[in-house]
C-alpha cells in the first residue's frame, strides 16, 4: 500500500514564505507519486532547476548565487531517501542559502518562478480545502481513527488513551450493568454510560486532531446525538456516516467519507458563490485584476479567489498600481500571486482554485470588505 507523505504548511510557515524577500527566489512545483521510485521525478526536478538557472544568467545574478541555488537543487536531486516518500505534489523554494521544500496532497502542474519573492499560490491551494478527512468510526463495542486522503487506501490512526468500549470505559462489564443510583436505570442509564464514553473518546483525539483536516463521524443513534453534544471538536463535519461502522470495512468507510468532503468542500465554494452575489449587489465586489490589486493593497479584501494554474507576469506598486509584462522573468513576478500575498498578510482569505471555480471565470475576483 502506498502512503501518502505529506507536508501541509502551517499559517507561520506561509507567513515566513510571503514575507520572504531575497534577490534571488527561485519556486519550483514538480508533480510527484506516492507509488513512484522517484526516478521520473528527480529528472523533471533537473529539468525545471535547469530552466530557473537560465532565467538566473539571463538576468545577470552573480555566480555565486546561481552556484548556491544549483548546489541546494543538485543535492535535493541526489538524496534517494527523499525521493522514496512523496505525496503528489512537491514544492520547493530555494535561496542561494537555503531550501524549503513542502509534500503536497494535491495533483499541480508543473511550474518555475523566479523573482525577489516566493510563487505561493499553488501552496495555498493545499490549506484552501483540506484533502485528507478523518473518519471516527464509534460504535459502543469498539472505536477507531481513520485517516482518508485521495485515492489512497486509509490508514488506521493509533490514539493514545482511546477507550475500547462503552462498558470497559466506565468501569463495567456491560452497558447494561445496573447502575448504583435508581434515577439512573435502563435506557436513561445506558445513555449517560455513551456520554461519558465519548467525553473520554473525545478527549483522547484532541492531541491528534489538526484545525484543517474535517473529522467525520461515523455512529448510529443515539451513540451519533450523544457524541455530538459533548464533542469539543472544532474539525467535527456537520454531517456525519449513518450505519453500524462495525459492520463497515476501513475501505468502505473511506469510500463514503470521501463523498462528504466532496460534499463539503462543494457546498463551500457554492456558499462563497452565493455570498459574492449579494455582495455585489452591494456594490461590494471587483474582479478586475488592477481593482483587486489595488484593493488588496488596502487592506479592503475580504476574501479572494485566485486561479492557482496560470501566471500574470508583472509588478504592483505600493500604491497598488499594476504594470503587466509580456514574459515572465526573473525580474517580474506574478501579480496574482502578489493580490494573494497581499490579501493574506492584511488578514483576508484566499482561496486558491481552479479558474472554472472563480466568479466570472476570470484570473481573480474579491469580495470587499466594505463598499468603496
Amino acid at each position: 500500500m502506498a502512503i501518502l507523505h505529506t507536508d501541509i504548511p502551517t499559517r507561520t510557515q506561509v507567513d515566513a514564505l510571503l514575507t520572504a524577500r531575497e534577490p534571488v527566489s527561485v519556486s519550483l512545483y514538480v508533480p510527484t507519486g506516492p507509488a513512484s521510485s522517484g526516478d521520473a521525478e528527480r529528472i523533471e526536478l533537473k529539468n525545471l532547476a535547469g530552466q530557473a538557472i537560465e532565467q538566473l544568467r539571463r538576468a545577470g545574478t552573480a555566480k555565486e548565487d546561481i552556484a548556491g541555488v544549483t548546489e541546494h537543487l543538485a543535492d535535493l536531486a541526489d538524496d534517494e531517501e527523499f525521493w522514496r516518500f512523496q505525496a503528489r505534489s512537491l514544492a520547493l523554494f530555494a535561496t542561494p542559502k537555503a531550501l524549503t521544500t513542502f509534500r503536497l496532497p494535491n495533483h499541480l502542474n508543473a511550474a518555475v518562478e523566479v523573482s525577489d519573492r516566493f510563487h505561493l499560490k499553488p501552496l495555498l491551494r493545499s490549506i484552501t480545502f483540506p484533502q485528507t478527512a478523518l473518519v471516527l468510526a464509534l460504535a459502543q463495542n469498539s472505536v477507531r481513527l481513520v485517516e482518508v486522503v485521495p485515492e489512497m487506501d486509509p490508514v488506521i490512526v493509533d490514539v493514545p488513551g482511546m477507550p475500547a468500549d462503552v462498558a470497559s470505559s466506565v468501569g463495567k462489564e456491560s452497558v447494561t450493568d445496573r447502575l448504583p443510583r435508581r434515577r439512573f436505570q435502563g435506557s436513561e442509564g445506558q445513555k449517560l454510560r455513551m456520554r461519558q464514553f465519548a467525553r473520554q473518546v473525545d478527549r483522547a483525539m484532541r492531541p491528534v486532531l489538526r484545525g484543517d483536516v474535517p473529522l467525520i463521524l461515523a455512529a448510529t443513534e443515539p451513540l451519533q446525538s450523544i457524541f455530538r453534544s459533548v464533542s469539543t471538536a472544532s474539525e467535527l463535519a456537520p454531517v456525519g456516516l449513518t450505519g453500524n461502522p462495525e459492520e463497515s470495512s476501513d475501505r468502505e468507510l473511506a469510500s463514503v467519507a470521501r463523498d462528504v468532503l466532496d460534499d463539503l468542500h462543494a457546498e463551500r465554494l457554492r456558499e462563497l458563490h452565493r455570498l459574492f452575489e449579494r455582495r455585489t449587489g452591494q456594490g461590494r465586489t471587483v474582479a478586475d485584476i488592477a481593482d483587486v490589486a489595488r484593493h488588496a493593497t488596502m487592506g479592503a479584501v475580504d476574501t479572494v479567489f485566485v486561479d492557482i494554474d496560470n501566471a500574470v507576469p508583472g509588478f504592483i506598486d505600493e500604491a497598488g498600481a499594476v504594470t503587466f509584462e509580456e514574459a515572465d522573468d526573473a525580474v517580474s513576478y506574478g501579480v496574482v500571486d502578489e493580490i494573494a500575498r497581499r490579501v493574506w498578510l492584511t488578514g483576508g482569505r484566499v482561496l486558491a482554485v481552479r479558474r472554472d471555480d472563480i466568479p466570472g471565470g476570470g484570473e481573480t475576483a474579491a469580495i470587499l470588505r466594505y463598499r468603496p
